[in-house]
């Protein structure tokens, strides 16, 4: 039995052992052109970490803007706002992420521009209209 055990602790130890490594800056790029959406989502949201890659890092969220899921597009935009004045590049994809057709993503690209562009991109106080409530029957 004690075997057994100590077989099973060195199996999940061995497992275990790639658990803690971080991907590169060029695997999570890479990432974002995953058929798995899961894989897109973690490289989108954990690129913006990369302040001082900012070279590599902000044509790939900009490139993510035209993601076919939402919720890419939503990160890519906000994590373009990380980026500030690095990111003068993404506004005209940003300007064009504002008429998207998911509302999370039309504001996220325009608070982004805000960060990226005070002066030419003032903030909205309500970027988003909320929805007309239905009435109950």
């Amino acid at each position: 039995m004690r075997v057994r055990i100590r077989f099973l602790l060195l199996l999940g130890l061995l497992v275990c052992g790639g658990c803690g490594k971080q991907k590169s800056t060029a695997e999570l790029i890479a990432d974002l052109k995953s058929s798995q959406e899961r894989d897109r989502i973690i490289a989108v949201r954990l690129l913006p970490q990369r302040e001082g890659e900012a070279a590599k890092v902000v044509p790939a969220l900009i490139e993510a803007l035209k993601d076919k899921q939402g919720d890419v597009r939503w990160s890519a935009a906000i994590g373009l706002g990380y980026f500030g004045e690095q990111a003068k590049e993404a506004i005209p994809t940003l300007q064009e992420a504002q008429h998207d057709r998911d509302p999370r993503v039309r504001e996220a690209a325009g608070v982004a521009l805000s960060r990226i562009d005070p002066e030419k991109f003032p903030v909205s106080t309500s970027p988003i209209k909320p929805r007309a409530k239905q009435p109950r029957t």
